[in-house]
């Protein structure tokens, strides 16, 4: 096991890493998870404020994460599935 430093962008901010090599793949696949949601509340919904949109897309990852009935919470289309749920019940509060 050998370190690795590598950087990673989220919310258009750089992370300066080290890690193990093993398991850069993973953590640049999360970044990119987190990305992605990030850009789909953009492009979905009158966010602008980072936090808020960082704030959102923890809350949506931590749900998918918890259900325990989930095999594979890589699945995209669940993500989506649920990141428009949580969307849903933040609207309901937030009006």
């Amino acid at each position: 096991m050998s370190d690795l430093s590598i950087k990673v962008t989220i919310a258009g901010r750089v992370y300066p890493l080290t890690i193990n090599r093993e398991e850069e793949e993973s953590v640049r696949l999360a970044a990119k998870r987190i990305e992605d949601s990030i850009k789909l509340f953009q492009q979905n919904y009158a966010v602008k404020d980072k936090q808020d949109l960082l704030a959102m897309t923890a809350l949506q990852l931590a749900t998918v994460k918890e259900k325990p009935s989930e095999k594979d919470n890589n699945n995209q289309e669940e993500i989506s599935s649920a990141l428009l749920e949580v969307v849903a019940e933040l609207d309901k509060h937030l009006s």
